[in-house]
């Protein structure tokens, strides 16, 4: 076991059971993330926008990113469309930003649910066409 699994079982050990172990990974590689993960810490934070997107892109999805930092409201559309949750808004016209690059974000993930739906239904009217045509063939036999 590493330094940092036998750490987060350590603080594990502390915590009511209910709350959530938000492991601070800023300033650390993604090997040093990927120890945490392999312990089964999936929640981390950062604290720069630009760490934050290098390590979503290179890291497993599965990872719950949390921004904690001062956000500049040019970096909001950066990570609203993976980040779980922002805890440094600290004006109104952040928060603005954040709920219009949100907005867009869900946009565009409805457009890809939509593309998505309409390639599945493709799909299944083709498989029941097959499946039809191959009953009609074997009912003229």
């Amino acid at each position: 076991m590493t330094g940092i699994a036998r750490n987060i079982e350590e603080i594990r050990k502390t915590i009511p059971e209910g709350v959530r172990l938000v492991a601070v990974s800023k300033f650390h590689p993604a090997e040093a993330i990927m120890e945490a993960y392999g312990a089964g810490q999936r929640i981390f934070g950062e604290s720069r926008a630009q760490e934050l997107v290098a390590k979503h892109k290179v890291l497993p999805a599965d990872i719950e990113w949390h921004f904690i930092g001062p956000l500049q409201t040019n970096k909001v559309k950066d990570i609203v469309p993976f980040v779980s949750l922002i805890h440094s808004v600290d004006s109104s016209r952040l928060l603005l930003e954040i709920e219009k690059q949100a907005a867009s974000a869900m946009r565009k993930q409805e457009k890809k649910l939509d593309e998505l739906n309409r390639e599945t239904l493709r799909e299944m009217i083709e498989q029941d066409l097959e499946a039809l045509r191959a009953h009609l063939g074997e009912a003229r036999l």
